[in-house]
């Protein structure tokens, strides 16, 4: 038979427990409990904005060009207004991004003065595998920060260049798009073992029509 010991402290503020209150009663009021539910909230938030810190290169990081996303990927602001990619005023920095609850990610606007340019090889992987046609394209292009897709199944290859407009190319199970401007990215898990900075991909245009 086991016997349960009652909390005679309060866990969150240390005052004396309520003589009525339950034996597994860990918090002397619903203040308390609330109290430190947001504390628990507030540290896991800062958990996982430290893990985003280590996974996010840091020339984006210390670019004001982030957004948060809706289940839907319309790009928002922090407090859960709508962001646009033609309204600088929209967006953040990273770390207000980071810490925003609002949508379920962040993303980051691509603007043409910044010569960032990203190729975007869709339904890439399958089974945890990159895809033939997929590898034959990353065997052709310099080492460089890469992440998954929200859904697993692409990829996000970033650079610094630029392209005079967004391409996509479908053909067959073959599916690329390359942006550099006027457009946002969300910025999802890094693959493991890929640099954690961008490359150079001076002539992106010509290199991906070749490709």
């Amino acid at each position: 038979m086991t016997s349960t010991t009652c909390r005679t402290e309060c866990e969150r503020c240390v005052g004396p427990m309520p003589l009525t209150a339950r034996a597994d009663a860990r918090f002397c009021s619903s203040a308390c409990r609330q109290a430190a539910y947001r504390e628990r909230h507030r540290l896991e938030r800062q958990r996982v904005v430290s893990e985003q810190v280590a996974r996010v290169p840091v020339e984006l990081r210390t670019k004001a060009r982030w957004v948060r996303y809706s289940s839907r990927k319309v790009p928002l602001r922090g407090d859960g207004r709508f962001a646009s990619v033609d309204d600088p005023s929209s967006w953040s920095n990273y770390s207000a991004a980071a810490r925003a609850s609002a949508g379920e990610g962040v993303g980051f606007v691509l603007t043409a003065g910044d010569g960032i340019v990203v190729v975007d090889l869709d339904h890439a992987v399958e089974g945890g595998r990159v895809l033939p046609w997929a590898q034959a394209i990353l065997d052709r292009l310099p080492a460089t920060y890469m992440e998954r897709g929200r859904s697993g199944r692409g990829l996000h290859l970033w650079f610094r260049g630029a392209v005079s407009h967004g391409r996509r190319i479908r053909r067959g199970e073959l599916a690329v798009e390359v942006y550099s401007d006027r457009r946002y990215m969300i910025v999802g898990d890094r693959v493991p073992g890929t640099p954690l900075e961008l490359a150079e991909l001076p002539d992106a245009a010509g290199l991906i029509a070749s490709l």
